[in-house]
């Protein structure tokens, strides 16, 4: 294959390839040194809480050690259902050095969601924030968890702040729903309840898993992408390097912030904001609710940060807002959008309020997430999603796995070693993804130009991308269809100002009492926000093909 994306590194400074650890190594190894390295430097900022490396050490030895004493067989999953808090990144490490894996969990799924995900991963311990324990209530019994740990938001942030914030949030704004699970532990309690002069390192290497990250990958319902810990440092040290054209090489210096509003159960912002902050020894700035603009705005004033990750959404939010316009943004060395489409016109917005490019990156739950990404030294947004990363080819490719010509249209595929191993338990869906020499068939559409830059064009299946989350279709169609008044359903993509895209539904009534208002709460009470329909049409038929197959393509029209 021809790399010409190589003369676009060359250009720009670009390494061709990083240096992978030893395969005797693991993400173990990687932080270890670093928590020596860095110390006493701010790893976290929490509702102006600071959470150290040091303390970082600590907490993540003593929940490991907890985890150890469950006497869990090595490789066990273990799912962490939390919002951006404090416990994230202690509960995370510590999986890791129990030598378990993490199963990444949206604390906004429904029972049903929760369900399936902790039954696919086989998931033995469950450790869910309180204002979720509702929902996993809903489900006891109905699942592999056998170790229930409850937190409340503000259990890490010292007694009178954290007893401050879980009362107001409890009490005030009843964000913490009842709930009863009998046989659970409070994560202070597991924090402290066994030594960690008891913990044993495990033996952990490049080739084992370290993360189940579940998505709709590019067919079926959802499945946990099989992360090992080479494709987690691999995909932290191809960001170190190609962002270090701007950070400079080696570690950050000190002060260097990263906001992370991103969720961290999402594969973009636990790898591009809290391992690769970790691993450079920047601050995270944590922000669990990006919706909330005068609180993100408020961080942003006292911190200024240097790294700015988010999606589409978030960056054209805050260029409309009075506020943020008024900042001080001379510390911001790099945005990054992902997850979606950045819009040319927020990028140009962006640049004209920050004096900063937006890059846009490219990447899936499978690759870790990082495939491609503007070279930082262009001064200009191209509305492309980049070049391949180091260590990584791309190619686009026909439905027979052969290389089209420059310039003309194919499925993006990656090849490289943050490519997940599979996809769990399900090899049937492996390879269906996977290539005969290895490439990742993403399911998206693009070309190729001759420097190597890569632009989206369509996608090959019919999923729907809403603010960087996998929507299918048929799982929506399959949760509505079971309403007693509907009697037939198809669900498409439509452009959303907000979103990218959003969910619209096609519906052809049953009960002709059925109205619009009914299946919206019915779709909210069983599907996670994202995934939940904004759009509602009602038709006499739907529009079908010989055999009886709904047609999509006709229902865009």
């Amino acid at each position: 294959m021809d790399k010409v994306w190589l003369k676009t590194y060359e250009k720009y400074a670009i390494p061709k390839d990083i240096s992978l650890p030893a395969e005797n190594t693991s993400l173990i190894d990687v932080f270890e040194e670093n928590f020596k390295k860095y110390g006493s430097r701010e790893a976290f900022l929490f509702m102006d809480k600071v959470l150290t490396f040091a303390e970082l050490e600590t907490y993540s030895l003593k929940f490991a050690a907890y985890l150890q004493s469950l006497n869990l067989p090595k490789g066990s999953r273990v799912a962490v259902m939390m919002p951006n808090v404090f416990q994230y990144p202690i509960v995370a490490l510590a999986v890791f050095r129990a030598g378990l894996v993490l199963v990444n969990v949206n604390p906004l799924y429904t029972a049903r969601e929760l369900e399936h995900q902790l039954n696919d991963s086989g998931a033995e311990v469950l450790i869910i924030v309180e204002n979720f324990a509702h929902v996993y209530q809903a489900i006891l019994g109905k699942t592999t968890v056998k170790h229930v740990v409850v937190t409340g938001v503000g259990d890490m942030l010292g007694l009178i702040k954290g007893s401050i914030v879980n009362f107001v949030l409890r009490k005030v704004r009843k964000q913490v729903p009842d709930w009863h699970i009998s046989e659970h532990i409070g994560f202070k309690e597991a924090l402290n309840k066994i030594s960690p002069h008891k913990y044993q390192r495990p033996n952990i290497n490049l080739s084992d898993t370290a993360v189940l990250q579940y998505t709709g990958g590019t067919t079926g319902i959802s499945k946990g992408a099989e992360l090992t810990h080479r494709n987690l440092i691999a995909n932290m040290l191809q960001v170190d390097v190609i962002f270090s054209t701007k950070f400079g090489q080696g570690a950050a210096k000190e002060g260097e912030r990263i906001v992370c509003a991103l969720p961290l159960y999402h594969i973009f912002a636990f790898t591009v904001c809290a391992l690769y902050g970790m691993y450079r020894g920047s601050t995270n700035i944590l922000i669990p609710n990006p919706r909330d603009l005068p609180a993100v705005i408020g961080e942003l004033r006292k911190y200024k940060p240097a790294f700015f990750p988010a999606v589409n959404t978030l960056f054209n939010a805050l260029v409309h807002n009075e506020e943020f316009k008024k900042l001080d943004h001379s510390n911001l060395k790099i945005a990054i959008g992902g997850g979606m489409a950045v819009l040319p016109s927020t990028a140009e917005l962006w640049k004209q309020v920050t004096g900063s490019n937006i890059i846009e990156g490219y990447g899936l739950s499978e690759t870790s997430p990082l495939a491609s990404v503007n070279p930082p030294a262009n001064l200009e947004f191209t509305g492309t999603i980049g070049v391949p990363a180091p260590s990584t080819d791309m190619a686009i490719l026909d439905d027979d796995g052969a290389e089209v010509p420059l310039g003309e249209q194919g499925e993006i595929c990656v090849r490289g070693p943050q490519v997940m191993k599979g996809y769990w338990n399900r090899p049937d869906e492996t390879e269906k993804v996977m290539t005969k020499d290895g490439f990742f068939r993403t399911g998206d559409i693009g070309i190729m130009d001759q420097n190597g830059y890569i632009k989206i064009v369509d996608r090959k299946k019919d999923m729907i991308l809403v603010s960087g989350f996998n929507v299918y279709p048929s799982e929506i169609e399959e949760v509505v269809a079971k309403h007693p008044k509907v009697l037939e359903v198809a669900v498409i993509g439509v452009k959303d100002d907000k979103s990218g895209e959003a969910p619209k539904m096609f519906i052809v009534k049953k009960d002709p009492s059925l109205t619009s208002e009914e299946i919206l709460a019915y779709a909210k009470a069983n599907l996670t926000g994202y995934k939940r329909p904004r759009y509602v049409e009602f038709l006499d038929e739907l529009p079908k093909s010989n055999v009886g197959k709904i047609l999509r393509k006709d229902l865009r029209k």
